[in-house]
């Protein structure tokens, strides 16, 4: 496959401008997410990386308008071509965007079907809420991708879920988000619930959708492997803000910001020098610790100085379709073994 750089925003599916996120937590609201900029193009699959508590999911449910309480959009825009200002949509508009033209696979997806009811009929159910005349062929459809992820289509349309396995429903949640012929396209861990073969293939479909459709894809994940493997784009959160965005490539192999680099260096491998791999020191701040001022990474960071306390640095372009937040020198990231606070060995 081939990663390409990021293409101008008039290109992009989905434009998120200045987004920003507050939940409210005994009477105080907390930013999840904060002023965060990103385009989604056409065509790429961009991936959004960081620790848990980074504010992934949070953004991810709020290119849909889905944060529920004590969760509130706050501030920013969510536009998507074809469908509008998505955090201006009603109930009902948003009932009829989700699930068609913005496909959505949950975090352990699984867990959210119909007990009830077999696949067949929840698939049947999908289409009718959103006035498909064809069903049949929607059937269809949903059988011939479930097929291509390894599945036998015919018993999973006609099975329960708790018939099937947890890896199985989780592709099954795939399908469901695929099967509308959405658009824009976001996976919220895809790949957690399944084994390597499992993972393989399912990243082999979704990249194969993505091309024959042209979608807009967002794969949140923790996982390097993952992007590595599929992501043209990277996203990198910490502290609910983006703070480095680039090409997949460049950014894997020469991070500019030390929160990426740290994540790579802790990143498991079977390759090279195993002693080279460590974790990352401390914890990342949770909603009520984030930092008012400053840079968020400051307290893990090797490179911080006094500035990066008083002054939050702005994700900025500093080559063309490549942007970062960090007020170090480029040059002194990319070449310092960077040893993040706190590693002592």
């Amino acid at each position: 496959m081939t990663h390409n750089t990021t293409t101008a925003s008039a290109e992009a599916e989905v434009r998120v401008r200045d987004l920003t996120v507050h939940y409210r937590i005994e009477g105080t609201e907390y930013p999840a997410i904060a002023s965060v900029t990103l385009d989604l193009p056409r065509g790429r699959i961009t991936g959004l990386v960081g620790e848990s508590g980074s504010g992934k999911s949070t953004l991810a449910l709020a290119l849909m308008n889905a944060i529920s309480e004590p969760g509130r959009v706050s501030g920013g825009t969510v536009h998507v071509d074809g469908v509008g200002e998505v955090t201006a949509l009603s109930a009902k508009q948003l009932r009829a965007v989700r699930g068609s033209a913005l496909g959505y696979v949950f975090q352990a997806s699984q867990n959210s079907m119909n007990p009830l009811r077999t696949i067949g009929r929840q698939i049947l159910d999908l289409g009718r809420s959103h006035d498909v005349k064809d069903l049949p062929g929607l059937l269809h459809r949903a059988r011939e991708l479930a097929e291509r992820m390894g599945l036998d289509g015919k018993r999973v349309l006609d099975s329960y879920q708790h018939e099937l396995s947890g890896g199985m429903r989780q592709r099954l949640g795939i399908v469901f988000a695929l099967v509308l012929n959405a658009k824009v396209l976001i996976l919220d861990e895809p790949t957690t619930a399944l084994d390597v073969l499992s993972q393989a293939a399912v990243l082999k479909i979704i990249r194969e959708v993505h091309e024959e459709n042209h979608l807009s894809t967002l794969i949140v994940t923790h996982d390097m492997g993952v992007v590595s493997e599929i992501a043209d784009n990277l996203a990198v959160m910490y502290g609910g803000r983006i703070v480095e965005h680039g090409p997949a490539l460049e950014l894997l192999r020469a991070p500019s910001h030390p929160y990426t680099k740290a994540l790579i260096r802790a990143t498991a491998r079977i390759t090279g020098d195993l002693a080279s791999a460590r974790a990352l020191p401390g914890r990342p701040p949770d909603l009520t610790t984030i930092p008012k001022t400053g840079c968020v990474f400051r307290e893990r960071c090797a490179f911080a100085t006094d500035v990066c306390t008083g002054s939050e640095p702005r994700l900025e372009e500093f080559r063309p379709g490549h942007r970062r937040a960090c007020h170090a020198d480029v040059a002194l990231v990319r070449t310092s073994p960077a040893t993040p606070k706190g590693d002592v060995s």
